[in-house]
């Protein structure tokens, strides 16, 4: 029989809500939030929209349908997004933007999943009859297929203006905006001043069992709460997940760092490893990728073979993992972990 898996490093979406976390959705105040009077939901909507800097926020149920609304509202069906050949949108919602929207992505070689203005004004199309229309700019922040990278503010602010001068609207996908905010001692609304929507995950480094708000202006908002009963996202009673943002957004931010060490203190364990190859320099957030190719080993047999010892670290192909730390995982964990891996290849 397979142990239980007690080190899980897979994801960050993987965490658990806490027992204070509990008591505050058993006592959160509800109601009727697709008329608008949630009092939970909307005190969380106020919370996200004062943070960003913007005029209005919405909770739905994913980040995968905060970027679905914010393509179906930004875009007409044939126009094109430009974003970065790592984005999640491309790689991990199931084909959303063309299912969903009907929009084709144009995307850009960036370093580790950011790019600069000049990549953006190389892929935007002539304005032709014949050709797409370049319509919206796509960047995520942490970028998770670059390695957790934080864009520099002043690299959101040179593409975005670059966007903004060419007539495309700027959006974000701010799964880990917050990592972000943390590692770099960036305010999220320098960041989101640049932009014409965004969101921030609360599933992930936050803690929370469900949810994301998306932000904007007022008249952008007011069209998402019509794509969120479009796209079957209207809930009623969400003060019960609302609850939860309430709690993390006032006790959860600043301990994010606590996991940005740990996973540069993982990176550097790591790499002491014969057959893995890691940059602990990379790490710059909660992310760590690694290459075991020269383990003469695939990634998916050495997961199953963590697994088979109660550590949980996922195969992002057949040479590269990822191990992701979070509130569930302390530095001892993390020592387990690393010795673990090394007991498995030797």
């Amino acid at each position: 029989m397979t142990p239980p898996i007690h080190i899980d490093l897979y994801s960050d979406t993987h965490t658990l809500p806490t027992v204070a976390m509990r008591k505050a959705i058993a006592q959160a105040e509800v109601g009727d939030e697709q008329q608008e009077a949630d009092p939970t939901t909307n005190h969380l909507q106020e919370m996200v929209a004062n943070l960003l800097g913007k005029e209005r926020a919405l909770l739905l149920p994913s980040g995968t349908m905060c970027n679905a609304i914010a393509y179906r509202a930004w875009c007409n069906p044939g126009d094109e997004v430009i974003c970065d050949k790592t984005a999640h949108t491309i790689h991990s919602e199931t084909g959303g933007p063309a299912a969903l929207s009907g929009v084709m992505m144009r995307t850009v070689n960036g370093d580790r999943g950011i790019f600069g203005a000049g990549d953006l004004r190389a892929a935007l199309r002539p304005k032709k009859r014949n050709v797409p229309t370049s319509r919206m700019l796509s960047i995520e922040n942490t970028s998770n297929a670059g390695g957790g990278t934080v864009w520099p503010l002043e690299k959101v602010a040179e593409v975005c203006d670059a966007a903004s001068e060419a007539q495309l609207k700027c959006h974000m996908d701010g799964a880990r905006l917050l990592n972000a905010v943390v590692a770099s001692g960036t305010p999220a609304i320098d960041y989101a001043k640049h932009l014409d929507s965004l969101w921030i995950d609360l599933s992930k480094g936050l803690g929370c069992p469900i949810g994301a708000v998306l932000a904007g202006s007022s008249d952008f908002i007011e069209e998402a709460f019509r794509l969120k009963h479009l796209l079957g996202g209207a809930m009623r009673q969400s003060g019960i997940i609302a609850a939860a943002g309430v709690y993390a957004l006032e006790h959860n931010i600043d301990r994010l760092a606590e996991d940005h060490d740990n996973a540069r203190h993982l990176a550097r364990r790591l790499a002491q490893i014969p057959g893995i190859k890691i940059d602990a320099s990379d790490v710059e957030t909660n992310l760590v990728f690694f290459d075991i190719t020269a383990t003469d080993r695939t990634a998916p047999e050495i997961s199953e073979a963590l697994k088979a010892k109660g550590v949980f670290i996922g195969a992002v192909n057949g040479s590269r993992m990822r191990a992701v730390t979070h509130l569930g995982i302390s530095q001892s964990m993390v020592d387990e972990a690393a010795d673990t891996m090394s007991k498995v290849l030797n």
